[in-house]
Order: structure tokens, then C-alpha cells, then sequence
């Protein structure tokens, strides 16, 4: 059986959107109860949020190595042996008191989750057929959705059942468990992957489309991650009574990024192109953000509906592209979209905290919409850069018919 054909199997889906899954609940279970690991470990906020944070860090870094790793090494043996690490890690999370070990724990997680990340794309980018690259990716990102708001929902609920530790040791179960799921996948190091150079991953990113594409989805995510690693907090200070599950359901509207993904290719008929639904999700994303200035509960609820809606019409559509766009190399140029994507996760996570911790909820806000202004600044480069590319092809195609 190839590896094209293993990947169609219902149940090595199913394997891998599962292991998807868990590994984007364990990124981000930790978010929606930062208050409480404040309050336990008498931290200010900004202490608190590091353990999303220092999660993130090393995906900002490491996702570009394993991306030419991945042109050489078996993809199967590298998700496998990540998983096995992560679910280990968790257990000795969950059993952990001191603060520091935690924070030291969570970065050792976050070098173990590129690696999971970048072998299951890789596995469905490498053997897709071009035509269907878009499809196949937004199924990935739909799952991905689904674990960051399970991670977010489930984490909340379980603190307030039984504890924050309980949810972080199930995680571990769960994730050793993926490790015996995926020893069914093929070994793939029959796809022939090539050996870049380190200057390939720095002429790639000088690239227009590239280079423009990567800042988009750098100021993207900077923005998604600091409004949701910081709208805990901004609850407990509307209402100290806020439950720990109360925060977790307000990520809900993080399932409209599964709506978007699923309905890529209809948008891209609607708009007329990739970049074109990007920007309108940008468009979305301000008006997300204006929602939630209003201090309500209810009305930040629905704000995030809108905020998560603008946010993955843009990066459903933009991880796709980004793999349209690479001819070869597609290990390499997803891993450098995963490493801006976490990059801008990473500082957005801390950075505008500064402005939170100063001056409060809406400079903090005010804040974003500039950098949301700067994403619609590079996807509009991105467009330029995109039809001068296509002009000079059909321009080329012309002279040589000639």
C-alpha cells in the first residue's frame, strides 16, 4: 500500500486527526486557567501567562528545523517518538508543584508539538494531489480548531470538577495512546525528500509572496493569542465570581474556525481568490475586536464568534496558499509559516500584556487594531506581489510561444 493510499484509509485519518486533536489540547489547556495557577502560585498576571507562552516559544523556532528534517527523515518516526514525549511530560506536569519545573515542563512540551505539527502536514502536503492540497489542509486546520477550544473548554470544566491537574494527566493517557495508534502509519522515507541547504529556508523568506504571506500570519496570530491569553483575566476583573468553565465556554466561538475550514473552497468561489477571503476575514477580525471594548460577558461571547470567524478565514485560507504558492520544498515552507505563525503567537501572548498590566482592557485593544491594520498593509503587498508574479509568468509564456 503507498503512503497516498494509507492516508485515504478512513482509520489512519481518523488516527491522525486525533492525535491532532489531543496535541492542540495540550497546547492551550493551560489558557483559560492562568488565573488560577495565579492565584495558587501568587503570580502576577504576566507570570501567569507564561505557561502559554513559553509553550509557544519554542514553536516559533523549532518548526523550521524539523521542516528540513522532514526532508530526510521518516515523518512516522519523528511524530511518534514527539508524541511519546509529550504525553510522558504532561503526567510529570501533572504531579508537579514547583513553579519553575512547570514553566521548564512547558518548554520542553512546546519542542516536542512542532514537531507532531510539521510531520502530520508534511504527511498530507507531500502525498495530496496538488488540486486537492487545499482540502486536505483546511481537514488538518478543522481539527486543529477543535482541539484548541476542547484544550480551552474541558480544561476549565475539570478545574472546576476536580482540579487543574486532573485534565493535564487524562491529556497524558491520551496522547501516550496516540503513540501506539500511529505505529499503522507507512514509513514514508520512500517520498524521497532532498537535503536542502540552511540558505534555501533564507531564500525562500526573500521571496515577495512569501515574505508578505509570513507577515500576515505573523500579526495575525500575534493578535489572536494576546486577545485570548489575556480575556481571562479581563473576566475575573468584570466578575471575580467567573468560573473556571464559565472562561472555557467563552472560547466557543473558536468552533467557527471549523465552519470556515470545511467551507475553504466556497469562499475562494465567492471572493475570487485566497487572499481576497483573507482580507475580508481581517475586516471581520476589527469588528470582533470592537465587541469586545463593550464590558459584558455576554457581549464578549458573541464578539468571539466574529474575532474566531475573521481569524481563521484568514489563516484556513493563507496555510493553504502558502502551499500552493511552494512548488517543492513544502516541508520547508511550512515550517517557516509555522514558525511566523508562533512567532507572532509567542510575543502577542506577552507583549501587549505591558499595555494591559498599565493602562487597561481597551488600550490593550487599541493595540491590536494597529496591528491588525499592519496584516491588512502585508496581505495587500501579498496581492501586489502575487499578480506582478503572475504577469511576468504569462508575459514569459507569451515571448516563448513567440
Amino acid at each position: 500500500m503507498s503512503v497516498l493510499a494509507s492516508l485515504r484509509s478512513p482509520g489512519t485519518l481518523t488516527k491522525i486527526y486525533f492525535c491532532t486533536v489531543i496535541t492542540f489540547c495540550s497546547l492551550y489547556a493551560a489558557q483559560p486557567i492562568q488565573p488560577v495557577f495565579q492565584h495558587e502560585f501568587s503570580l502576577t498576571s504576566l507570570q501567569a501567562i507564561l505557561f502559554t507562552t513559553l509553550m509557544m516559544l519554542p514553536l516559533g523556532f523549532a518548526p523550521m528545523f524539523y521542516g528540513v528534517l522532514l526532508e530526510s527523515l521518516s515523518a512516522r518516526l519523528i511524530v511518534r517518538t514527539a508524541i511519546l514525549l509529550l504525553g510522558v511530560l504532561e503526567l510529570v506536569f501533572s504531579f508537579t508543584d514547583n513553579y519553575l519545573l512547570l514553566l521548564i515542563i512547558r518548554g520542553f512540551q512546546g519542542m516536542a508539538i512542532p514537531a507532531i505539527l510539521t510531520s502530520l502536514v508534511s504527511y498530507i502536503s507531500f502525498t495530496a494531489p496538488r488540486e486537492d492540497i487545499q482540502g486536505a489542509i483546511a481537514r488538518y486546520i478543522a481539527a486543529t480548531i477543535l482541539g484548541g477550544f476542547l484544550g480551552r473548554f474541558l480544561s476549565g470544566l475539570f478545574t472546576d470538577l476536580f482540579g487543574w491537574r486532573f485534565f493535564f494527566f487524562l491529556l497524558g493517557l491520551l496522547l501516550i495512546w496516540g503513540f501506539f495508534l500511529l505505529r499503522t502509519l507507512e514509513k514514508d522515507a520512500n517520498l524521497e525528500y532532498s537535503r536542502p541547504k540552511l540558505g534555501e529556508v533564507a531564500e525562500l523568506v526573500r521571496q515577495p509572496q512569501f515574505f508578505w504571506l509570513y507577515c500576515t500570519i505573523f500579526s495575525v496570530f500575534f493578535v489572536f493569542a494576546g486577545l485570548l491569553n489575556f480575556l481571562p483575566f479581563e473576566l475575573k476583573a468584570i466578575n471575580p465570581a467567573f468560573r473556571e468553565t464559565g472562561i472555557g465556554f467563552m472560547y466557543f466561538g473558536y468552533v467557527m474556525g471549523i465552519l470556515v475550514s470545511l467551507n475553504v473552497r466556497r469562499m475562494i468561489s465567492l471572493f475570487g481568490s485566497e487572499t481576497r477571503v483573507a482580507l475580508a476575514g481581517l475586516f471581520l477580525y476589527i469588528v470582533g475586536i470592537c465587541g469586545f471594548m463593550i464590558p459584558d460577558h455576554r457581549a464578549m461571547f458573541l464578539a468571539m464568534f466574529v474575532f474566531c470567524t475573521g481569524m481563521f478565514m484568514a489563516h484556513s485560507l493563507l496555510s493553504g496558499y502558502v502551499n500552493t504558492l511552494a512548488k517543492s520544498k513544502k516541508g520547508i515552507a511550512n515550517g517557516v509559516y509555522i514558525s511566523f505563525y508562533y512567532l507572532g503567537g509567542t510575543i502577542g501572548s506577552f507583549a501587549p500584556g505591558v499595555l494591559y498590566e498599565h493602562f487597561g482592557w481597551k488600550v490593550f485593544l487599541y493595540s491590536l487594531l494597529v496591528v491588525v491594520c499592519a496584516a491588512i498593509f502585508c496581505l495587500r503587498r501579498l496581492q501586489i506581489s502575487a499578480a506582478a508574479e503572475a504577469l511576468a509568468a504569462e508575459n514569459g509564456e507569451t515571448i516563448a510561444a513567440g
